[in-house]
């Protein structure tokens, strides 16, 4: 019989869980951007340099010594492609939450984010340690995904375009870009 889940393991689900339920609302504010900006790439612009206005007095406040850059510079190449993985989910989030919905959006987000993590943990792959992917785990994700074809399914497909001055431009930018 397993022990019941202690409180600290708990009040960090509860953070994870504030900060997952974040990400919608970052989705939706920056397709609002993009189309107030006239392009989804100065959205992915300005919502990075935003970003960084806010943690630049984080790090202040806290105190935070100045970044070892020679450790950094030894790290392999992959370990400097978050910031590429940023950009890419911003601007993904961004011309995809107007056409398919707030909620289509980020459960498929889930899901991938979910299986590339299985993977990532069977093969202890980034230098992380190694966490089997059992059949537990394994029906977990199965499930998330059928979750994520259930979401898809069914909604309705209203698709009507965003409002806005800058909605033209959204549209041409997400035809474009090959998104759906």
């Amino acid at each position: 019989m397993n022990s019941p889940i202690p409180l600290t393991a708990l009040a960090l689900a509860c953070a994870a869980l504030v900060a997952g339920a974040l990400v919608p609302f970052q989705a939706g504010s920056n397709a609002a951007l993009g189309r107030a900006l006239g392009h989804p790439l100065w959205a992915t612009v300005t919502s990075l340099l935003v970003s960084l206005l806010v943690v630049l007095p984080v790090l202040l406040a806290m105190r935070v010594p100045a970044p070892l850059l020679g450790p950094a510079a030894q790290l392999p190449a992959w370990a400097w492609l978050g910031g590429v993985a940023g950009v890419i989910y911003i601007t993904a989030a961004l011309l995809l939450t107007p056409r398919v919905g707030a909620g289509n959006f980020i459960v498929c987000v889930i899901a991938g984010q979910m299986l590339a993590s299985l993977l990532i943990d069977h093969f202890g792959l980034m230098g992380l340690p190694v966490k089997q992917a059992n059949g537990g785990r394994i029906l977990g994700v199965a499930l998330i995904l059928a979750g994520m074809l259930v979401v898809q399914w069914t909604t309705r497909s209203e698709s009507s375009p965003p409002s806005g001055p800058a909605s033209t431009n959204l549209s041409a930018a997400t035809t474009t870009s090959g998104a759906p």
